[in-house]
């Protein structure tokens, strides 16, 4: 009996060394691909809308599609949040300032861009493989789970945004902000020349 062990653990050795180089090799690329978040985004967005288009012609798969929206609705409101939510634990560590003489601490998610990323792209690519198999089209009235989930949208991102306003945090930072002080010295001088 033990040979017969033996020879499935020696048979899954170079299984297992397969299985370690692909996630390997899967693991340097998608490190690559970490700077390029403009890139990134635009292929997810491709791959929605190939989704969205199989969707659309196949006429099916709404409650995948509903179950998507709420996958993507739970993880926005991660990618909102910070990491420390000062109305559930107050703790030690940098906080959120409440006011203009507090310490300036950087807003820090509770999922960072590359997860939220990462995270919605296998979502979308799960989903449409989950379009091929006919197991997964449920039939169902699809505009009564359109409604409900924006109406579920609409009171999450509420619920959001009152919390932002509360804490006074805003959780996007769109490029860098510019110190617009001194003109420069060459346009001054031109106007002295009178």
């Amino acid at each position: 009996m033990e040979g017969v062990g033996a020879d499935a653990a020696s048979a899954a050795a170079p299984l297992n060394q397969w299985r370690h180089d692909v996630w390997k090799l899967f693991q340097f690329y998608l490190d690559k691909t970490t700077p390029h978040a403009v890139y990134r985004w635009v292929g997810t967005f491709v791959l929605a809308c190939l989704y969205a288009l199989r969707v659309y012609y196949i006429q099916g798969f709404y409650i995948v599609t509903y179950g998507l929206g709420i996958y993507i609705l739970n993880l926005l409101i991660g990618f909102l949040s910070p990491l420390v939510d000062p109305e559930m634990e107050p703790s030690d560590g940098p906080l959120l300032p409440t006011k203009g003489s507090d310490e300036f601490k950087p807003f820090i998610r509770r999922l960072p861009e590359f997860k939220f990323w990462y995270a919605i792209t296998k979502a979308f690519c799960v989903a449409f493989l989950m379009t091929f198999f006919s197991m997964f089209d449920v039939p169902v009235f699809w505009p009564i789970l359109l409604c409900y989930w924006v109406v579920l949208f609409i009171l999450t991102m509420k619920r959001q945004i009152m919390h932002m306003i509360k804490y006074k945090y805003v959780p996007l930072n769109i490029g860098k902000q510019k110190y617009g002080g001194k003109k420069s010295s060459a346009s001054s001088s031109g106007s002295r020349a009178d």
